[in-house]
């Protein structure tokens, strides 16, 4: 990827309040994508990505579950978003279904994982910020069949279908329904002191 179209898209008005790299504050979640397909070697950098994060007892209990947009398993995947979501994610150029396990092998015993969700979301939000370095847009979707998602996926009693991920290239506005456009800019963030406390939570909030 050329260091101009890296620029382009780290472009941001966001700004810290303390030096953070623009991987940080350039990262936002696009719904306006163009539907071109996207390169298996750069989905799966991300999964490398995202295979490195860090997790509890080094369980690793991340699961994915991907569909390319003209791929053959596209459409029960695509089925399981809500009316809302498929009004824009039909243009991404896969769809990624976030999986955890809630338990894991130690020691020759099956013990929980108190920490499945937390540390697949550490998983996830590495996976995102490969695919921004790339020059993609992910958004994570909750919006979804989440009674059905198990059964279509095939997952097993002892995993949890946490998300869905849209993933494409960045598209201009006249790809997404109006609906949308009000919102398709970067969002800000809430103060640090409204989240970050030394010694106890003190939040009002």
């Amino acid at each position: 990827m050329s260091f101009d179209l890296l620029t382009k898209w780290q472009v941001t008005t966001r700004q810290s309040d303390y030096p953070v790299d623009p991987l940080f504050t350039g990262r936002w979640s696009s719904r306006a994508l163009t539907g071109e397909p996207i390169p298996e070697t750069d989905l799966y950098t991300c999964f490398e990505a995202a295979r490195w994060a860090p997790s509890a007892f080094n369980a690793q209990p991340w699961r994915f579950i991907f569909a390319h947009r003209d791929g053959r398993d596209w459409d029960a995947l695509f089925a399981l978003l809500n009316a809302k979501n498929q009004s824009w994610a039909h243009k991404a150029s896969a769809l990624i279904f976030v999986i955890s396990r809630k338990d894991f092998v130690f020691q020759g015993q099956t013990v929980p994982v108190g920490s499945h969700s937390f540390d697949t979301g550490a998983a996830w939000g590495a996976f995102a910020h490969q695919a921004h370095l790339l020059g993609y847009s992910t958004r994570a979707i909750g919006g979804f069949d989440r009674k059905a998602a198990p059964e279509i996926l095939a997952v097993p009693d002892n995993h949890h279908v946490e998300a869905a991920i849209a993933i494409g290239r960045r598209a201009d506005l006249t790809d997404l329904p109006e609906t949308f456009h009000a919102q398709e800019t970067p969002s800000e963030r809430r103060p640090l002191q409204t989240f970050v406390f030394e010694g106890r939570f003190t939040s009002a909030e």
